[in-house]
C-alpha cells in the first residue's frame, strides 16, 4: 500500500510505463508536461500540457488513489477544479465530472508503476530504522548532491526563522534595532535563562537605555534592577549603589521589575550564572550603541566575534559571581563557544532576514558565509549522520542536517527530499 504523496511523486517524475497510455474511455494520452506541483490549496499540478486523442489540453491535473476521492474531497462543487484536464488515479471506482457536468478524462497508473520503485519506497517508509529512513543508503550518495540539497534545506530553515522574526518586528512597529535587542537578550540567556532575559528586554526598552549611554553605572542599575536582583538585603558598596540608582530610575520610568525567582542558577557553572550574563549584557549595551547598525557594517567573522569578546565588565565581577559573595579572581569574558552561539542564533539570523526582506543579497550571502566560519554543533543528531558517512565540518552543514532530520526524516518526507528522490529513482 502507498499514499497519495507517492502517486504524486510518480506522476511528477513520470516514473511509470507510458507506453500505450489510454484514458478509461480508450482515448490515447501523451504527457507533454506533467505540470508544476502545487503545495497550496487547489489542484495538485498546475500548467500541465496533455494531449488526449488529437487535442492538446493545457490546465491542471488532480491525483487521487481512487476516483471517488474527487467527490470525498469536495472538488465537485469547487470552482478551483473546473480547469482540471486529467484525473490520475490507481483505482477508477466512479466516473468524475466537473461542476458543469462534463466528464474529466481519467488514467489509471496502478499496474504501470515499476515493482522496483514501489519496493524502494516501501523500504524507505515502512521498514524500521535507527536514525533516518535512508540510513543504509545515504553514505553512497554523491557528496555534491548532498551538499546542494543541504544548501536548499539550510535556506528553508533560515527562511522559516526569518518569518518568525518578521512577526516580532511587526509587533515592534517595524523597529529592527529594538527587535534585535530583544533577540540578543534572549540568546544571552543560553536556553536556561532565555525566557527571563527576553522578559527583561521587553520590560526595559532600548530607548530608555540609550538615554543613559554615557553612564555605565546607570545602565547596570537598570539591567540588574529590572532583572530583580537589587533587593533590600544587599551589603557590598557596588550593588548598594546600583540599588540607589535603580530606585530613582524606576520611579522616573515607571518600571516594574521581574521576579528574581525566574532566574535559574541550579546546575550551571558559576561562569554561566545569570548575574554574570547580565553583567556581560550590560557591558555590551554600554559599549555598543546602535549595535544592529554595526552588525550590518561588519564583513568578517573576526570582527563579529570582537563585538562580544572585547566587552569589559565592571571590576566588581573580577572576584564575584553573585552579589555579596566574594570568590577567587577569575576572568569572566564570554568564551568562544558562547560567542559562536550568539553569532549563530542572532547575527546570522538577522543578516539573512534583513537581506531577504530588503532584497539585498549581500547580507544573505554574508549570513551564509558566516556559517562557514562557525564550528559544527556537537549533538547526537550530527553524530548519527557522521556514522552514516555524512560529514559536517561547519555550522553551515550541521544547521542544514538538523533541519533535514527534524523536518524531513522524522516525518518520512523522502518524496520531498532531494536525497530520497535520488535513492528512489530507477537507474537510467
Amino acid at each position: 500500500m502507498f499514499n497519495e504523496d507517492f502517486l504524486q511523486y510518480v506522476w511528477k517524475f513520470r516514473l511509470f510505463n507510458k507506453a500505450g497510455l489510454l484514458t478509461t474511455l480508450g482515448e490515447t494520452v501523451e504527457i507533454v508536461s506533467p505540470g508544476l506541483q502545487n503545495i497550496d490549496s487547489g489542484p495538485d499540478f498546475q500548467h500541465a500540457k496533455i494531449k488526449i486523442g488529437n487535442t492538446l489540453w493545457a490546465g491542471n491535473v488532480e491525483v487521487h488513489l481512487s476516483s471517488s476521492g474527487w467527490k470525498q474531497h469536495g472538488h465537485t462543487t469547487d470552482d478551483a477544479y473546473d480547469n482540471v484536464i486529467l484525473h490520475v488515479v490507481c483505482r477508477d471506482d466512479t466516473p468524475v465530472y466537473r461542476k458543469d457536468g462534463t466528464r474529466i478524462p481519467t488514467i489509471i497508473l496502478n499496474d504501470r508503476i515499476p515493482d522496483e520503485l514501489f519496493a524502494k519506497y516501501n523500504w524507505l517508509i515502512n521498514e524500521p530504522k535507527q536514525i533516518i529512513p535512508c540510513e543504509a543508503s545515504i553514505g553512497s550518495i554523491d557528496p555534491l548532491l548532498i551538499h546542494n540539497w543541504l544548501t536548499r534545506v539550510l535556506v528553508e530553515r533560515l527562511q522559516k526563522r526569518s518569518n518568525q522574526l518578521a512577526a516580532a518586528i511587526q509587533t515592534n512597529k517595524g523597529d529592527w534595532e529594538e527587535t534585535f535587542y530583544q533577540y540578543l537578550a534572549a540568546n544571552f540567556g543560553f536556553k536556561v535563562n532565555a525566557l527571563p532575559f527576553e522578559l527583561l528586554a521587553k520590560s526595559l526598552p532600548q530607548n530608555i537605555l540609550a538615554k543613559h549611554k554615557n553612564n555605565p553605572m546607570q545602565i547596570e542599575a537598570l539591567i540588574f534592577g529590572q532583572a530583580g536582583f537589587l533587593t533590600a538585603d544587599l551589603k557590598d558598596e557596588y550593588p548598594v549603589t546600583l540599588r540607589a540608582e535603580y530606585q530613582f530610575l524606576q520611579k522616573k520610568y515607571n518600571l516594574k521589575p521581574l521576579q528574581k525567582h525566574l532566574w535559574k542558577f541550579s546546575k550551571l557553572r558559576p561562569l554561566n550564572f545569570p548575574t554574570i550574563r547580565l553583567a556581560q549584557f550590560a557591558a555590551l549595551v554600554y559599549q555598543s550603541n546602535h549595535l544592529f547598525s554595526k552588525v550590518l557594517d561588519i564583513r568578517n567573522y573576526d570582527d563579529y566575534a570582537k563585538l562580544f569578546t572585547d566587552i569589559k565588565m565592571n571590576s566588581y565581577w573580577d572576584d564575584h559571581y553573585q552579589f555579596d559573595k566574594p570568590s577567587k579572581p577569575a576572568a569572566k569574558n564570554l568564551g568562544k563557544s558562547s560567542v559562536d552561539i550568539l553569532l549563530l542564533n542572532t547575527i546570522v539570523l538577522y543578516l539573512f532576514s534583513y537581506g531577504n526582506q530588503h532584497q539585498q543579497e549581500r547580507y544573505v550571502n554574508r549570513a551564509l558565509h558566516l556559517l562557514e566560519f562557525l564550528p559544527v554543533e556537537q549533538n547526537s543528531i550530527i553524530a548519527g549522520f557522521v556514522t552514516m558517512g555524512v560529514k559536517a565540518g561547519t555550522a553551515y552543514e550541521s544547521q542544514a542536517l538538523l533541519e533535514l532530520k527534524n523536518v524531513y526524516c522524522n516525518y518520512k518526507k523522502c518524496l520531498q527530499c532531494g536525497i530520497g528522490n535520488k535513492i528512489l529513482k530507477p537507474a537510467m
